[in-house]
């Protein structure tokens, strides 16, 4: 096997990695797509994959992580989240990837979210508006961070192959 296959193998579990990462909050998804890219577009020399294409992959990243930040954080401050439901969020995605695998994922956003406000008004009516707010803003934002992931990749293969 030559070195270009090898770094197309690198490219493409970069590539796999990252698409999981857009789920799993404890990879950074897009930036590995796009560093799949980027080596994908190195190991050829750059001939089929050039610097704009590059440069337009590049923003979309950073547009992803522009969501990440503001998808929780706008769906819980509509609501009017306190900074503990804010960071029970981010605890509880942590606790529930680990814990509870897929349903842990899905629910452990809420919970942390629904904990922190909790802990900050003491009432369960309220802290249960923040919580599902705040994980409908997580929902919504790893709907559009595989959405940016699909366009990039449905650019890089127009790039790649006409």
């Amino acid at each position: 096997m030559d070195f270009q296959t090898v770094w197309y193998v690198i490219a493409a579990l970069l590539v796999l990695v990252g698409i999981a990462g857009v789920i799993l909050p404890a990879l950074p998804g897009l930036p590995l797509v796009f560093a799949g890219m980027l080596v994908a577009a190195w190991a050829d020399g750059f001939d089929k994959v050039g610097p704009l294409m590059l440069t337009v992959l590049g923003l979309l990243t950073l547009l992803s992580l522009g969501i990440d930040v503001l998808a929780a954080s706008v769906g819980a401050k509509r609501v009017g989240a306190s900074r503990l439901a804010l960071a029970g969020a981010v605890i509880g995605t942590f606790v529930g990837l680990f814990v509870g695998g897929p349903v842990g994922l899905f629910a452990g956003p809420f919970v942390g979210a629904l904990a922190g406000e909790l802990i900050h008004v003491r009432k369960l009516g309220p802290a249960t508006k923040v919580g599902l707010a705040t994980w409908l803003g997580i929902v919504v934002g790893t709907v559009l961070k595989l959405g940016l992931a699909f366009a990039m990749l449905a650019l890089f293969a127009l790039a790649w192959f006409f």
